[in-house]
Parts: structure tokens; sequence; C-alpha cells
């Protein structure tokens, strides 16, 4: 199977669909995507769907430019070879974002499992048919709106959910935190993502001193994650998990001293930022020769937290599949409803994603081809 040609395409994603462009800023506008589509000689063709930072325009640009004379005249099956070629090509500055390789070796892993006729997460190999869902929250304006929020996320069937609190404060952050937790009870699970809040060590040492008595199950980047020593500190001195990792380029590499050291509870990696599904696997396996878990966190649009769910299939240390919620948002590129009912997402069983995308949709939001 020698690929033939790299199609990236640049989508603006339709209003009715995802509406915030900076979960940081909480600005509204069109959000964008990118669509990598790999052919090869065979007529099959593998589609996944590409994150492309604040310009989709110049992701999507430097993506064809750079991938498809790399790519073009190789083997689908070499994903290992290229994923190191890859690495290499990066390092002689091609310097590529950290986004830009994993929607292709998810194509290659696709294409492949559609070749075998099995399921993308049996083609992995199958650790599992289903995984828990919890929902992740954007920026909300207030204790009330975030407990309304968990409520909904809770009646709605869902296992879990996760906040990513305003931190204007660490006094308001862990109100929040209360205010969730009372109004969603003790049973349910909750989550905390600060996203390496400014509040320094001393606040995030505080936020989790206070979410250990409430019950949440980790605290997720409560300091920039490349801030090892803080990290291990705070790692080494709470109760409650510490998890991390994810935005560090170079996965696995990046993380092996995070995990041989402790510097984390547990790695966070995901098919769109750790080198797709190779890297992602990597970093995943990685975490498993160390005991800890491996949680995969959220690609944003759900034609590729399909792949997220078969990768979830595929190890033992991911404990959830994370969606950002309102759910319905997110939901631009696949035809049909995520296979998720009360709480609990099933892996596909058709070969390759095991869902269709829908390309009327992707085709009327297409505005470039690069």
């Amino acid at each position: 199977m020698q690929i033939v040609a790299l199609d990236v395409r640049g989508c603006k994603v339709p209003e009715r669909f995802a509406s915030v462009t900076s979960l940081a800023s909480g600005s509204t506008g069109n959000m964008q995507c990118l669509v990598y589509t790999v052919h090869t000689d065979d007529g099959r063709s593998a589609s996944c769907f590409g994150f492309g930072g604040k310009s989709v325009r110049g992701a999507g640009v430097l993506a064809a430019d750079v991938l498809r004379p790399f790519l073009v005249g190789r083997n689908v099956h070499e994903r290992e070879a290229l994923w190191h070629d890859r690495r290499k090509a990066d390092r002689w500055w091609d310097l590529l974002p950290v986004y830009s390789w994993g929607p292709v070796d998810c194509c290659l892993w696709l294409l492949s499992a559609q070749a075998a006729g099995l399921p993308l997460y049996r083609y992995l190999g199958a650790a599992r048919r289903d995984v828990p869902v919890y929902a992740s929250s954007l920026l909300l304006p207030d204790a009330a709106a975030y407990a309304a929020e968990a409520l909904e996320v809770k009646r709605a069937g869902l296992r879990g959910y996760k906040l990513h609190p305003p931190c204007r404060s660490v006094e308001e952050d862990i109100e929040i935190h209360e205010a969730v937790r009372q109004a969603v009870g003790d049973d349910f699970a909750l989550m905390s993502d600060p996203v390496e809040p400014s509040y320094g060590f001393e606040g995030a040492l505080r936020l989790g001193r206070a979410l250990e008595e409430l019950g949440y199950l980790w605290l997720e980047e409560p300091v920039p994650d490349e801030a090892v020593g803080a990290l291990a500190e705070l790692t080494r001195i709470l109760d409650i998990p510490v998890i991390g990792g994810e935005i560090l380029a170079k996965h696995p590499y990046s993380l092996a001293d995070y995990a041989a050291r402790r510097v984390v509870d547990g790695l966070r990696a995901d098919v769109s930022w750790s080198g797709g599904i190779t890297g992602a696997l990597k970093t995943a396996h990685l975490a498993e020769a160390f005991h800890m878990p491996c949680e995969f966190h959220t690609t944003i649009f759900h034609p590729l937290e399909i792949v997220n769910l078969h990768l979830c299939g595929a190890v033992r240390g991911c404990g959830w599949l994370e969606v950002l919620w309102p759910m319905q948002q997110f939901s631009f590129g696949l035809k049909g409803d995520l296979p998720i009912r009360d709480g609990i997402a099933t892996m596909p069983e058709l070969p390759g994603m095991g869902m269709d995308l829908d390309w009327d949709a992707i085709d009327d939001a297409t505005f470039e081809v690069f």
C-alpha cells in the first residue's frame, strides 16, 4: 500500500457547532480545523481531523508543503519507520507544530485496519470493549454555573465531570470545587484541571489539599508541565494523584524522566498532540512499565475522539474517555453520535474507524484545500 497523495483542507466549523475559539479568553467566533486525507495506490483512503492552533491556514500550508513530499511513495505499513524518520526530519529544521504529525499517523493506522478488515482497537490489540466517559467543562463565569453544568452532566448519564476553573484566585477556585461537589453528591466522579494556574506552588498545594477533602479523583497540570521540580514536590506532598505532561512535545522521550523520577502520578497523552496513535501508544506503554495510568485527553472534535476511543480500547492504563461539554457543540464532521450509552462508550466494531465522517458537512465547511 504505497501512499500516492496527501490532501489537507481547512474547515470553518458552522456556528451551530462550537463557537468558542479560546478556552482561556472565552472569545467567540467560528472555530476552524484541518482534515487530512491519505490516499494509496490501491484506491483506499483514510481521513482524520487535525488541530490548527490560532492559524489553521498557516498550519495547513505548512503541513501540506512539508508532509506531502515526505509521505508520497512510502508504504502505509511502515508506521514505525515513518514515525522515527519524521522525528529526525523535524530535528533537522522542519520544526513542525506538535499537532502536525498526529493526523497523518492516525490515517496510516486506519488504512492498515481497513485493509485487515478489523476495527482499529482490535488491530491495535484489544484490551477491552468499553470505557466510562467524563465531560470536561469550558471556562464558566462562576460557581453556580459550574455546579449547574455538573448536574446537567450527571443527569445526562455520564460518569464524571472535570472542571477547568477560571483561576482568578485559589480561594474562588476552591469555592467552585466545593459548590460542584455539593451539587452532585459524594458518589459522582470529579476531576480538576486548572491548566497551570497563576497562583503558583503554594496556591496549587492549597487547591490540592482542598480537593483531597472533597474526594476528587485527580489534579491535573497544577503548575506548568515544564516545572519539573515543583510538580515532583506536589506529587510527593499531596495524596490526590497529580497528572501531567500533555503539552510537552516529543512524547514519549520527554516523559521518560517524568515516569522514572515519579514527577507525576500519571501521564497524559492523545492522538493529536503526542505524535498520533504511535506516539500515544508509546507514552501509554511507558506509563504501564512504571505502573502509572496514562489518561488520554480530549481531541476536541468527535471524529478524532473516535480515534481516541479506539486507543482507550487498546490499552489497560487509561480509565476514562474525555469529551468536551456541551457534547453537541463538538460533533462537527461525524455522521451520528458518539457511541455512548448510560455513560459508557463502546468500541465501534466496523473496520477502521468504525463510523463515517459527514462529508457533506465537511465539504460545505471547507474554505481551502492546501
